[in-house]
């Protein structure tokens, strides 16, 4: 456990391996599957021209069962240590990186949130957006800094199908982007892994080679230490860990 929280203090980032066994894995992509099928075209899905959904949004609303995909000790007892006691899951987001149609993400951090109302007045909070019906707003450091993703890894992580890249140490620089010539290094392992990642690391992720087969799928999971946000806010969503 030292070693994990050791490697998110310096890295901002630490892969868990094997947190979900392969019968798991297979549960998780056949409940997904069947749930983002019957979506329709409101923009919480986006499709392939084949019809495969490759993003969705609003996945705790598509798919209950991702409320609870997460609570097994060996994500949780991290995540605790992380964030305290009091911490709970904010957010739920599916990405997948199929072969038909793959795609790339250039160098960014997630720096925007999903919250009840983005028209308080707020110091803190800025540029509002709307996704998929749902208010988002761009939160405050110290906010970022108190939240970790876990994305579960429904595929392997190989260099054939256009894995996440990070720059290892970025989440200390805020919400400023590193200065170029660090080295990224690429989040590789097999399905089932969990990479917690601080929201505040410089990621990015290329096309998939030609030729593969592979999928890329990912349930991203958004946890914030604590539910209370500043100015008034409130999170869309907080399920908390004791609940």
């Amino acid at each position: 456990m030292r070693e994990r929280l050791e490697a998110l203090e310096a890295d901002g980032f630490v892969v868990l391996p094997r947190v979900f066994p392969a019968s798991r894995v297979e549960e998780l992509r056949r409940g997904l599957a069947e749930a983002l099928g019957r979506t329709d075209e409101s923009g919480t899905a986006i499709r392939a021209q084949q019809g495969t959904v490759y993003a969705a949004r609003n996945v705790l609303d598509l798919w209950p069962a991702a409320a609870d995909v997460w609570r097994v000790p060996a994500l949780t007892d991290v995540l605790a240590a992380a964030l305290g006691p009091h911490f709970g899951l904010v957010r739920a987001l599916f990405f997948d990186k199929p072969p038909e149609q793959t795609w790339s993400l250039p160098w960014h951090k997630d720096l925007t949130v999903a919250v009840r109302d983005h028209r308080r007045p707020s110091r803190l909070f800025a540029k509002p957006t709307t996704k998929a019906g749902v208010a988002h707003a761009e939160a405050p450091p110290a906010v970022l800094a108190a939240m970790l993703t876990a994305r579960v890894h429904l595929d392997a992580m190989t260099e054939a199908n256009g894995p996440l890249q990070v720059l290892p140490g970025s989440h200390r620089a805020g919400k400023a982007m590193p200065p170029g010539g660090q080295p990224p290094r690429p989040v590789l392992g097999d399905a089932g892994d969990v990479l917690l990642m601080r929201p505040l690391v410089a990621h990015a992720s290329g096309r998939s080679r030609p030729g593969t087969r592979e999928h890329r799928r990912v349930l991203h999971l958004e946890f914030a230490a604590a539910r209370e946000l500043p100015d008034g806010y409130e999170w869309h969503t907080f399920l908390p860990a004791a609940g």
